[in-house]
């Protein structure tokens, strides 16, 4: 079973980087029905105000800005430092890349020191991998960044760390793997493969396929990833950690598409066509042991599951917390 946060952030002030963002938005909503004080900084460089609940105290800025920062976080009892360019926009600009994801992670990271916050989360990626020599990934593998996104998420992780061992400050890390589900809009041009399989296939009955499809992925359910990143901020054995978040299960692009397929109730076409530069890792799925372990999580929607919850959301008007959860079938992983 996984942990729950409960009520642990009630009445506590919580600063959320890249709060606006899919993920981003998700803690953030959680963060509230738990009855959190929060505040978002976003650039709305990829992410959406209005996905924001009015008890949110918004502010528009970057964490490039390190005095805008610095005053955020001096205020803040819990730092979710989310805040990064994504892996598309930063190899089309690495320079941007560089200042806002390693850059901003230590403007961060120096507040943090002045402020001393209970405790620092920095959201990481599983692309830090690379192409792995054995599967599942696990959290002490080699690390071999293949692209500038990964090698800034490397970089802030290593921050992070050297802030923990060398200041104390109480910081923890999780890798995401693919998260997807409710709130990935497909009109972002910079969302994930699911949302992007969703529209093509909705709209045409056809999907394009980067390569031959038989590359894999762990994909992530967003409640499972949110779920993990609180207790990641609250439990006591997470602090100086880093936790793969995914669900242990790999997944071909090919599979993924023909149930997405199964989601949407009709048959999907595949179109391969040629990679893109970005798709250089051949099999990703990672090892969720030592998190199921030491957090007592463990992921709660399988692929499936939360593939036919993203297709209800899809066809439905209206923000995500319209949209009820219905029963899974048990963890994922």
């Amino acid at each position: 079973m996984t942990s729950e946060p409960g009520s642990s952030f009630h009445g506590k002030r919580v600063l959320v980087t890249g709060g606006a963002g899919f993920v981003g938005g998700a803690v953030v909503r959680r963060l509230v029905r738990e009855g959190a004080r929060v505040v978002v900084l976003d650039d709305l460089f990829t992410g959406r105000a209005e996905i924001l609940p009015p008890e949110v105290e918004f502010v528009r800025g970057s964490v490039t800005d390190a005095d805008l920062v610095r005053a955020l976080v001096a205020d803040a009892s819990i730092v979710f430092h989310m805040a990064a360019r994504n892996i598309v926009a930063s190899t089309k600009n690495p320079r941007d890349d560089f200042e806002t994801n390693i850059g901003g992670t230590l403007n961060v990271l120096l507040a943090a020191c002045d402020a001393r916050p209970d405790r620092v989360v920095y959201t990481s990626s599983t692309s830090v991998y690379g192409n792995p020599r054995s599967i599942p990934i696990n959290e002490e593998d080699g690390l071999v960044p293949l692209s500038p996104y990964a090698v800034s998420k490397l970089g802030g992780e290593h921050y992070c760390f050297a802030f923990y061992e060398s200041y104390g400050l109480a910081v923890s890390a999780v890798r995401y793997s693919n998260v997807y589900g409710l709130g990935q809009r497909p009109d972002n041009p910079y969302c994930g493969v699911v949302s992007k399989f969703f529209a093509s296939a909705a709209a045409t009955g056809r999907v394009a396929i980067h390569g031959d499809g038989e590359q894999t992925r762990d994909f992530t359910y967003i409640d499972d990833a949110v779920d993990a990143t609180l207790l990641a901020a609250i439990h006591p054995r997470a602090e100086g950690e880093v936790f793969n978040v995914g669900t242990g299960i790999e997944t071909s692009i090919n599979d993924l598409a023909r149930m997405i397929g199964e989601a949407l109730g009709r048959e999907i076409a595949f179109e391969h066509i040629d990679r893109r530069d970005v798709d250089n890792i051949r099999r990703r799925v990672v090892n969720i042991e030592k998190i199921r372990r030491m957090l007592r999580w463990a992921p709660q929607v399988t692929l499936r599951d939360g593939l036919e919850q993203t297709a209800r959301w899809l066809a439905t008007p209206g923000p995500v917390e319209q949209i009820v959860p219905q029963p899974t079938s048990g963890p994922s992983g």
